[in-house]
């Protein structure tokens, strides 16, 4: 058989129809579908080999509208048709599906992460099977909050939420290039959600999940919709497939983002809660029953991240919990409490940083950050929101006390295609330097002498990054500066501008549109010198 006969399953249809196999002989599937705009639960699919290959929803419209899957890339193989029905109060009804040499509506896209407006330096989400553009929450290509970001076995996992639907998996061997996986898991059931958590390697098998001989458990908490139910979901297979708990919930507890980790020096799992506009802290011996500290952290707001960091230069520790809004404090950790000795500071002064997470990294005790970049645009692209440059974070003793600086991570020298270099000038006021740049992913580094009434404009691509002796500015976002303002680092992406000053004391994550290719440096209110200016070109992370 070559072809399914024409079908029709409507809305009265409930449940999973599968057609019987065909082999695919046209490059085009045509049909009209319409009902529920619930990706994997109201749709028509196209399986081969077991794996969902195309699908494609109702878009919320009850009148049949025109759809066409290419399946170009399958001529040859064998395959069936799904019709899910699967959303309760919405269903989908499908008609018409007939092979064609030629496709219904216009199937054409750029290839895959090479369209107009995706970051090549920052991590993206794909679609898998769904073709869309423009997607938003709970939709393949969005994602948001970072989760469970975990290094074990030389790879790096990261981990993001769908918006409660899944959590979106990427690993990497270098906090460069990334591959993007399958998703991890899905919720249990529609719209109970699978919301932001964490992820730890159950190295001795504390809980009991792993198998003797085998890959120790990697452990997923997260939330359910309820914001009550903290569950579990684990892989024994480095991540490459994951089962939810059996015994979920492990807790009933308000609310939402547990975070655990493991505290060697009292050999017990901790956990910090988001409930309340605070966190609560809770200890475990096996990841699964868990027990209340009595103590909670005010003034807190979701995501949490908790960690220990080495005081620069010294043999002393302290611990840094960060909250999802960027704020952070420095204190100590007994195991049962946390005790801030700093007032809660700003990681990130740029307008889009949010819910950042951090790897335990390679070698021990670096700690490496990153962010979710929430609100930028990407009109008509099959992709929504961008992860921010993987950040070493360090913990120094400053004359105003600890501080947590943040650095690009070593690594992106590997990007590195074309180095130009600058000898040191003055540059007058009213005399813009143009150099321009015909690359959109550049990395610019310099050193700077500013008087205290001077101040200096990058105009990169469309966007102005401003300085002065004191501070950094890009759109609406400024962070001061710990000590007078002598280095820049700035990474410039199709969509995206990040700022580091001094080695890290303050730094700007901001998305941007993007504009032409140029790079003019201007001064105002004072001259100001350039003592060094480099500019590389870069490669992009993508395959």
């Amino acid at each position: 058989m070559e072809a399914p006969e024409p079908l029709t399953w409507t809305t009265s249809a409930r449940g999973r129809h599968v057609s019987a196999p065909f082999v695919i002989s046209q490059p085009y599937l045509n049909f009209l579908i319409g009902g529920g705009d619930y990706e994997y639960k109201t749709c028509l699919n196209v399986v081969v080999k077991g794996e969902i290959v195309r699908t494609e929803t109702g878009r919320g419209t009850e009148r049949p509208h025109p759809a066409s899957f290419d399946l170009t890339d399958r001529l040859g193989q064998e395959a069936h048709l799904e019709i899910v029905s699967e959303a309760g109060h919405s269903g989908v009804h499908v008609s018409d599906i007939v092979p064609s040499s030629t496709p219904a509506v216009d199937t054409t896209r750029p290839p895959l992460y090479r369209e107009a407006l995706r970051p090549q330096l920052h991590f993206t989400a794909r679609q898998w099977a769904m073709r869309r553009l423009n997607p938003v929450e709970r939709e393949e290509g969005w994602l948001n909050d970072l989760n469970g970001l975990v290094f074990h076995e030389g790879e790096y996992h990261l981990f993001a939420q769908r918006w409660n639907k899944c959590w979106i998996h990427a690993v990497s061997n270098d906090l460069v290039h990334w591959t993007e996986l399958q998703p991890a898991f899905f919720e249990e059931s529609l719209d109970t959600g699978v919301q932001s958590g964490s992820c730890v390697v159950d190295v001795g098998n504390t809980s009991g999940l792993g198998e003797p001989g085998g890959e120790p458990a990697m452990v997923a908490f997260w939330a359910r919709n309820d914001n009550r139910s903290q569950c579990v979901s684990y892989s024994l297979d480095r991540g490459r497939t994951w089962t939810h708990y059996a015994g979920n919930p492990i807790i009933h507890l308000p609310e939402r983002d547990p975070m655990v980790f493991r505290d060697h020096r009292r050999s017990q799992w901790v956990m910090v809660l988001y409930g309340d506009d605070r966190y609560q802290l809770l200890r475990s011996d096996d990841l699964l029953h868990w027990e209340l500290l009595d103590s909670s952290i005010a003034d807190s707001f979701e995501c949490p991240d908790f960690f220990e960091l080495l005081v620069a230069g010294t043999d002393e520790s302290r611990w840094v919990l960060v909250r999802g809004d960027g704020r952070y404090s420095v204190g100590s950790f007994d195991g049962q409490a946390f005790v801030e000795e700093t007032p809660q500071l700003q990681v990130d002064g740029g307008p889009h940083f949010y819910a950042t997470q951090s790897w335990a990294a390679d070698p021990a005790p670096r700690r490496v950050q990153v962010a979710w970049m929430r609100g930028g645009r990407y009109p008509n692209m099959p992709f929504n929101q961008q992860v921010s440059i993987p950040c070493d974070r360090s913990l120094h003793r400053t004359a105003d006390g600890l501080r947590l600086y943040r650095t690009p991570v070593p690594e992106l020298a590997s990007l590195e295609r074309d180095r130009n270099a600058w000898p040191a000038r003055v540059l007058s006021t009213g005399s813009p330097w143009q150099i321009g740049t015909a690359w959109p992913l550049l990395r610019i580094t310099c050193e700077v002498t500013l008087p205290a009434d001077g101040e200096l404009a990058f105009d990169i691509c469309g966007t102005r990054v401003s300085v002065t002796s004191g501070s950094i500015a890009v759109l609406d976002g400024e962070q001061p500066t710990i000590t007078a303002l002598t280095k820049l680092d700035i990474l410039v992406d199709m969509t995206s501008v990040e700022v580091f000053a001094n080695d890290g004391e303050a730094s700007l994550t901001a998305c941007v549109q993007p504009g032409h290719h140029e790079l003019t440096l201007t001064a105002s209110g004072a001259d100001c010198t350039i003592e060094r200016l480099e500019v590389a070109e870069l490669d992009s992370i993508w395959p």
